[in-house]
């Protein structure tokens, strides 16, 4: 298990740096309502709250591929968060926006959720407050459904870019978040199966 956490976590470091160099040099600079700057927007807030989760169960959990998968998930997460941040500052572009989350998707009105949770995949505030008083085996289960969800979510978003967004570097970095998130699923699957856990 070790080796294809360590595996994946590989992958994701090299999307993530791939793109760092490139500040969109070439791009036309976008739009404050634009796909690439909702994207940008929606998608730090989506990944602060998997660093947050990330942060929750790596100090509840004595399980070493738990913990290892993630630091993993903070550190690569927290890295593109101030990529897109960074890239919203050079565009000269607001951070928050009125407009509903993913309304640059075309779902202002359905991103949200009885549940409050403010995008699909986001945990709602009460699903963070029971990762938090949970320990070991039970804590590692809920986080790696928890996260799973957070990722299909984000994939959902990842690929909306990739048909949306006109900057080549953020449509790469969100191709390369479809692939690397599509991996970590797989990988949080046989995870969950291992503790005898369904996804």
């Amino acid at each position: 298990m070790a080796v294809a956490v360590a595996a994946a976590l590989v992958a994701a470091g090299a999307v993530t740096y791939s793109v760092a160099g490139d500040g969109g040099s070439g791009d036309a600079t976008p739009a404050a309502d634009s796909a690439d700057a909702g994207f940008a927007r929606d998608m730090a807030v989506h990944h602060q709250q998997a660093v947050e989760m990330a942060y929750i169960v790596r100090d509840r959990t004595a399980d070493a591929d738990v913990r290892r998968l993630a630091y993993d998930i903070a550190q690569t997460q927290a890295n593109q968060r101030g990529m897109l941040i960074g890239w919203l500052d050079l565009w000269g572009l607001p951070k928050v926006s009125s407009d509903a989350p993913m309304s640059w998707m075309g779902m202002g009105s359905m991103a949200g959720g009885e549940d409050g949770a403010l995008m699909p995949g986001m945990a709602t505030g009460a699903e963070l407050k029971k990762l938090g008083t949970l320990n070991g085996r039970q804590a590692d289960i809920l986080f790696l459904r928890l996260m799973t969800d957070h990722h299909k979510g984000g994939i959902h978003m990842a690929e909306g870019c990739v048909a949306k967004c006109t900057v080549g570097v953020e449509k790469r970095l969100a191709q390369g978040m479809v692939e690397a998130q599509q991996s970590e699923i797989d990988l949080m699957a046989g995870m969950l199966k291992a503790r005898g856990a369904k996804p």
